[in-house]
This record gives C-alpha cells, sequence and structure tokens, in this order.
C-alpha cells in the first residue's frame, strides 16, 4: 500500500466504494486522514462499512460540511452528459475533487528515496486504443531485463495497492481518460500517448473534451519523456505542444503507419520492421513479423511506443527484442486461444469500438468475423472499409439484426455467442481465422468484455474437445 500522507487529520468525502474507493478509503486512513465514504449500492456500503469505514449518505444537504475533499472513483460521470448531484454539491461547497491517481502521485515518493542509487520512476500509458498491451508489454521487457517494476492503475493493481517503491523500480500505469480528467496532480517521469478514436464522447461532452482529458497526462505532468504516437492529427497536435524544435529528443515519436523522418527521435513500423532512427541515424532493427504475441499493425504501434519506452529508461535493443518474443499477449486482446485443423480461433472482445475492430480486422486473412452487441454512436460505415478479408460476418446481440443491416458483407444473425461459434465453426476451412472482433460493447448480454470473451472461449474450447486455456 501507498498511504496517503498529505492529507492527514483532514477529513475526505469517498464516492464509489469498488476497488479504487475502497483502496483510497485504506491509504487515506492509513496516512492519518478520516474517510467518509459513500456508494449508491447497499451491498458496496456493507463492505465497507464491515472494513470498519464510516458511511454518510452525501446526497443530502448538508453532506459535505467540514469535509476538506471529494474523492471520486473512475466510473462516475461527474459533468457529462449531465452534472452528477453529490459531485456539484462539494463544488457549491467549495470542497476540491480528486481520484485515486491524484492521490498517488502526491504520495509515491517518500524520505526514504535519499536512500536510493537509483531513483524509482513512473511510466503513465493513455491513448484509446492498445495502452493495455502496451502498459503489459513494457512491464514484460522491464521484468525481462530484471529491473524491478510494478504493473498498476486501470490493469494489475490499483495504484495505491501497490508494494512501496525499491531502488531503481519502475511503476507502470495504464491511465484512462476517466482517471486523467480528474486527477490533481499527475507527474510521470514517461508518459504514453498511443492514438486517439472517438470513445466515451458522452462522459466527455464531444471529441474535444475526450482528447483534453487525455491530453491533461502531458499538459499537467510535464513528463521528462512524452512517447506520442503520430498517426492521428490530435498525436501530431501534441507532438508539437510539446516538443520546442524538430530535433528535441525529449519528445519520441512512434508511427505503425509511416516512416518518420528528421532530426529527432522516431521509433516507426513499416511492412513489419520495427526501425528506431535518433538524429538522422538508425540506431535499432527489429523484425516484428514472427513475434505471436504482436500480431498485426495495431500491435505493432504498441510495439513501437513500448521499444520506445524502454529506449527511454536506457534499455538495449537487443533486450527489448528478446523480450518481444517471449511476450504472451493479453487475454480478451488479439489473443489466439487455439489452433485446429489449419483455423485459427482469436479472441479480441476488448475491441468494443470501430476503430479498434477494424484494427484486428486488418491483422488477419480469410477472417469469419463474430461481431455484434451494445452499438456506440456513430455507426458502423467506417467498418466496412476494413472487412475486405471477412468470409462471413456472424452477428450477436440483442440488436443483431440492425447491426447485420449496415454491414457490407455477408451476415448471418445468430444472437447468442453459442450460436455463433457453432455457425463459424462448421463453415470454417483451412486458413481461415474465427475471430472475435464485436466493434460493440458488452453490456446487452454481457456484463463486460472480458466475460464475452471467455464466453467465446469456452464455446471454441467445448467444440474441440479441449478446455479454455488451450490443452
Amino acid at each position: 500500500m501507498i498511504p496517503v500522507k498529505t492529507m492527514e487529520g483532514q477529513s475526505v468525502a469517498i464516492l464509489g466504494l469498488g476497488r479504487s474507493g475502497l483502496s483510497a478509503a485504506r491509504a487515506l486512513k492509513a496516512g492519518g486522514a478520516s474517510p467518509v465514504c459513500w456508494d449508491d449500492n447497499p451491498a458496496a456500503r456493507e463492505v465497507a462499512e464491515a472494513e470498519g469505514f464510516t458511511c454518510r449518505d452525501l446526497r443530502k444537504p448538508g453532506a459535505f460540511d467540514g469535509v476538506d475533499r471529494l474523492v471520486l472513483s473512475p466510473g462516475i460521470p461527474h459533468l457529462y452528459p449531465e452534472p452528477n448531484p453529490m459531485v456539484a454539491a462539494a463544488l457549491e461547497a467549495g470542497v476540491p475533487t480528486d481520484n485515486d491517481i491524484g492521490l498517488f502521485f502526491r504520495s509515491y515518493a517518500s524520505q526514504s528515496w535519499e536512500k536510493f542509487d537509483t531513483m524509482p520512476q513512473v511510466v503513465a500509458v493513455t491513448g484509446s486504443n492498445g495502452k493495455s498491451t502496451t502498459s503489459a508489454l513494457i512491464h514484460h521487457i522491464l521484468t525481462e531485463a530484471g529491473r524491478p517494476t510494478q504493473l498498476a492503475g486501470n490493469i494489475g493493481r490499483g495504484v495505491l495497492d501497490i508494494d512501496p517503491p525499491q531502488d531503481g523500480e519502475v511503476v507502470v500505469l495504464e491511465l484512462s481518460s476517466y482517471q486523467t480528467e480528474l486527477a490533481r496532480a499527475l507527474t510521470p517521469d514517461v508518459a504514453v500517448f498511443t492514438n486517439l478514436s472517438p470513445d466515451h464522447l458522452d462522459r466527455h461532452g464531444g471529441m474535444g473534451g475526450y482528447f483534453a482529458a487525455k491530453r491533461r497526462l502531458f499538459s499537467e505532468g510535464g513528463p521528462d519523456r512524452a512517447i506520442i504516437g503520430v498517426d492521428e492529427a490530435e498525436g501530431r497536435f501534441l507532438a508539437g505542444q510539446l516538443a520546442e524544435g524538430a530535433a528535441d529528443d525529449r519528445v519520441i515519436r512512434v508511427s505503425a503507419g509511416r516512416k518518420l523522418s528528421g532530426p529527432g527521435w522516431q521509433v516507426f513500423v513499416r511492412k513489419g520492421f520495427l526501425s528506431e532512427y535518433r538524429k538522422g541515424r538508425q540506431a535499432g532493427s527489429i523484425d516484428l513479423r514472427g513475434i505471436k504475441g504482436l500480431p498485426g499493425a495495431h500491435n505493432h504501434q504498441n510495439a513501437c511506443a513500448a521499444y520506445a519506452t524502454c529506449r527511454a529508461l536506457g534499455l538495449a535493443p537487443r533486450v527489448i527484442e528478446a523480450a518481444f518474443h517471449t511476450f504472451p499477449g493479453l487475454p480478451h486482446r488479439s489473443q489466439i486461444i487455439a489452433e485446429s485443423g489449419g483455423v485459427t480461433y482469436v479472441n479480441d472482445s476488448k475491441a468494443t469500438n470501430i476503430d479498434s475492430a477494424a484494427k484486428a480486422l486488418s491483422a488477419f486473412s480469410s477472417i469469419r468475423w463474430i461481431c455484434g452487441g451494445l452499438e456506440k454512436e456513430g455507426g458502423l460505415a467506417a467498418l466496412n472499409a476494413a472487412a475486405g478479408a471477412v468470409v462471413k460476418a456472424y452477428v450477436i446481440g440483442r440488436e443483431a439484426a440492425q447491426f447485420a443491416l449496415q454491414l457490407k458483407v455477408e451476415t448471418e444473425i445468430c444472437t447468442s455467442m453459442a450460436v455463433a461459434v457453432e455457425r463459424a465453426m462448421s463453415e470454417a476451412q483451412a486458413g481461415d481465422t474465427v475471430l472475435l472482433a464485436p466493434a460493440a460493447a458488452s453490456f446487452d448480454q454481457y456484463d463486460n468484455f472480458e466475460q464475452r470473451g471467455t464466453d467465446f472461449a469456452n464455446e471454441v474450447a467445448s467444440r474441440l474437445g479441449m478446455d479454455s486455456s488451450g490443452s
């Protein structure tokens, strides 16, 4: 645990008692603050009270009298699509808001660091797609290189649940826009921006608000090094804002789509080969084509970001390359779950938006595509341009018929995962890939994308006569 020592003796209200909320309550109590907790869910309040925390209904008038700070869980909308009444009451009472990420950055460093030979560092990764894989890949490379490291944030452990830092340790944080938008302190040593595509627009009041939430990690934090994906206009704009000039190597530009040139520091992929250039000269090269844990252009972009980060941390190219080959990939993210009869089965349940699904479709050939779910705003027109390798789509979800009408490939309305898997497997031929890449949220049929991906894996495994781990 990282005790929050900057709020000793203060009364701190905590709204939302999920993983991050309870973790913040424990860390605040350990640092000498007095947490006052609330969640609309009675079961969540019971868990907090069982740990000895006081619960107070923050919906009542005067609930914020005597409160010094409000800590919000990331899943709670506060401004858009409409102001949260409890957050509005806190602001009206002059109570500032924060979240567990802000508390972490205020509390991570301590006087014990004076005894370290090498100061601990924090790497923070954000973006629309690929941030989980990029974060896990950085953590994997550091582990393989023998560097002490912890993985936390939106992946792994909660930020305040990690262990106290060691000499020379690197903490790798995956941060969502929900987490970056409210944190009052954001001070990573290295910050990574993977890419930007429309997502969570209702939460952020549109694309500009969504980008602004991501941008805070760089504008508020002032990282020593910034790794910026420049394949979208927003990334190029951000890199231009951070760099003092073309040769400023505090900004490392990365691309999975084109060769980058100039006097600065660039990492890019072309035709499956990763290249690093500094001051106009090549400094490293890796062939990514045979690395099974990183299939497709979207994973090559993740590899670029992770490579650039680890180079900024002082690792040699050959060390990074060796670690690439042992990276197993993440569950539900272009995860190969089985290969049988010449057919490959891939679980990319995390492809919950149009951009991530399009990237998954571009990573494989001869695809039998399982898609559908709770459709996000904007429609599916952009997917059709990426569906050239799709042999047939098997559509699931409560609105499968409406989803299928928007696709310009052969479709079959299956509704359930069981039917979709059965039909895709019965029609698949050697060389095909049965790909789950929903391009939609899961909440019409599942609690989360992980549950959806597990259902897919289980359905495949049961028909192949193996367990869902692939054995």
